[in-house]
């Protein structure tokens, strides 16, 4: 089995990290600069930041906090929310990021894909994919987890890789926040259509959703937000505790 990933992820609006639940209610969390350097600290194996309100509010993401960030943490660093165009990825890697999320953008203009993977390698490419069940498919939805695409999620994944992304980030909006569990199911149909590396987001509550993602092979990493921003689940106690069933990580 190849080594796997535990990714926390800060979800920020107005300079503090929020979570909340199937994407609504939103409750503080803390400090995102803070946290950051303790998920670094702990032995994370990368970190996701994601300017949620930025598409919604048409802007690009607040760069002050952004390097803040960045200046604070020695493992990988995605960063994600407002980025729609190939000069604003060049930005994020000026401040300091190592890969972008993108997702509304691409879905809007597909080519987007093309264009950044072109310009600044697939390995700096993470494609943010929203989604959930409808009508006997799952579709895509975007600004935020407002509006539903006619783009059907593996039909989009698929895309999404041809066009030289470097890897998926998906969150299953009907498992956000909820702490129920990974949305197995749609992951590992995921996992078996793309040959690129799948993060799956949404549901995680204890140890054991990590421990069955893995070893389903549903994903290649497991990302998690309120469990580790409250302190329901250390990053220490959850390695450990993965390691003594088998599985391997990259940090």
């Amino acid at each position: 089995m190849k080594k796997k990933r535990i990714i926390p992820c800060l979800d920020v609006k107005e300079g503090r990290t929020v979570k909340g639940v199937h994407f609504l209610g939103l409750k503080d969390a803390g400090d995102p600069v803070e946290l950051a350097k303790k998920y670094s600290d702990q032995g994370a194996d990368e970190l996701v930041f994601l300017d949620i309100t930025a598409t919604v509010e048409g802007r690009t993401a607040t760069w002050e906090m952004v390097e803040k960030t960045a200046a604070r943490v020695d493992i990988p660093f995605t960063m994600g929310g407002g980025i729609s165009t190939v000069e604003d990825v060049g930005e994020a890697l000026d401040h300091g990021v190592d890969k972008v999320v993108i997702n509304s953008a691409v879905v809007r203009q597909p080519d987007l894909i093309d264009q950044v993977a072109k310009k600044y390698g697939s390995s700096r490419l993470v494609v943010g994919i929203d989604a959930r069940p409808d009508e006997n498919d799952w579709w895509v939805y975007v600004s935020g987890g407002r509006t539903k695409t006619t783009n059907r999620l593996v039909d989009w994944a698929k895309e999404v890789e041809s066009r030289g992304a470097g890897e998926i980030l998906f969150t299953s909006m009907e498992h956000d926040g909820t702490k129920a569990g990974f949305a197995l199911e749609i992951l590992q149909r995921l996992k078996s259509t793309v040959g690129i590396p799948l993060i799956a987001s949404g549901g995680a509550g204890k140890k054991e959703d990590f421990l069955e993602l893995f070893q389903q092979n549903a994903a290649d990493a497991g990302l998690a937000a309120s469990i580790f921003h409250y302190d329901e689940v250390s990053i220490p106690e959850l390695k450990k505790y993965l390691r003594n069933h088998g599985i391997s990580f990259e940090n």
